[in-house]
């Protein structure tokens, strides 16, 4: 059977070329990914109409999420972390109450898995590096807040054109930037920047935990399908030991 252990389903960006390479190098065996696109219009990967693409997305979340469905996952994910941000805490709990009662499958969002990774690692005070504009970034950091988490530095990718152009370079320079040393954690938002091939080099050279969107999501979606699959290489929370799986909502 496909996807003996698990199956992952995620809901991807239209036009996002990062979340499928980056989730396929995180495969676990007898775990099959699945992927659908979401509805947005405007140019993709633009800091320009970002906020407008966001809305349109939840405009279209239930459908989307609806046909994704219809390959029986273990858990679906929303990976697109700036769409929490555009929906608030509140709205982003409303949303996933309701497609998990509509579809009976388990549903997170990416940054709702990017809390559960920093409680999980005991972070209370993170920096947080975006290529977002400054609109999405204070709201990133806002949406942190509502979490319980302080943001004790925040900073941005400068001269970005398109987001989905991003290489990993530019996503370890950010977040060499943006550490401080009251921050416990830094945090790389964003599942269209490429990041997990500069977690590992981060950690090492920050002497702290760095996570992004993309490892968080795995991450969670793995706890919440309880399949126990430690990840070498990519950061020590893809590298945990899983044994508080009961932590799973």
């Amino acid at each position: 059977m496909i996807g003996w252990r698990a199956r992952i389903g995620f809901l991807v960006p239209p036009g996002n070329p990062t979340v499928e390479p980056e989730m396929m190098q995180l495969a676990v065996p007898g775990v099959s990914l699945h992927f659908t696109r979401m509805v947005a219009h405007g140019v993709t990967g633009s800091l320009h109409g970002q906020e407008e693409r966001n809305r349109t997305q939840i405009e279209h979340l239930d459908e989307c999420a609806a046909l994704l469905a219809m390959v029986h996952p273990t858990v679906m994910v929303m990976a697109h972390t700036a769409t929490s941000y555009t929906l608030g805490r509140t709205g982003e709990a409303q949303t996933i109450e309701r497609i998990e009662r509509d579809t009976g499958i388990r549903f997170i969002t990416a940054f709702g898995s990017v809390a559960a990774a920093l409680t999980h690692l005991g972070i209370e005070r993170v920096a947080i590096g975006t290529p977002y504009g400054d609109q999405a970034t204070a709201q990133c950091e806002a949406h942190m807040n509502s979490y319980g988490f302080e943001v004790v530095a925040r900073g941005r990718l400068k001269e970005v054109t398109n987001i989905y152009d991003e290489t990993p370079e530019r996503a370890y320079r950010l977040g060499r930037e943006v550490d401080c040393p009251e921050a416990q954690a830094v945090f790389l938002s964003g599942v269209g920047m490429p990041t997990l091939a500069t977690l590992q080099s981060l950690e090492q050279d920050l002497g702290k935990p760095v996570i992004s969107s993309a490892s968080a999501m795995m991450w969670n979606a793995l706890r919440v399908a309880k399949v126990a699959a430690p990840l070498l290489g990519f950061g020590r929370l893809l590298a945990g030991d899983y044994d508080a799986l009961s932590r799973a909502r």
